[in-house]
């Protein structure tokens, strides 16, 4: 299973290159809207690329409570777990 650190890499560098931010940029505590610029369809392709990379199913009931990038970390976490 991937630690939490191995996961969080790999979502930063999704987001990142995604969203056209630099890595540094890209905390657990950034929100994905107002601190990273994501509007609702880049949420639709992180969330497919999130997806592809982890083999995991993101439910549209469970995004809407995802905000930060911590929130995508824990919730990919959980799903593995």
């Amino acid at each position: 299973m991937a630690s939490r650190e191995e996961i969080l890499s790999k979502v930063k560098n999704i987001i990142s290159e995604k969203l056209g931010v630099d890595e540094e940029q890209v905390t657990e505590e950034a929100k994905l809207i107002d601190d990273l610029g994501a509007d609702s369809l880049d949420l639709v392709d992180l969330v497919m690329d999130f997806e592809s990379e982890f083999g995991v199913k993101v439910d549209d009931a469970d995004l809407e409570k995802i905000s930060t990038v911590g929130d995508i970390v824990s919730y990919i976490e959980k799903k593995l777990g």
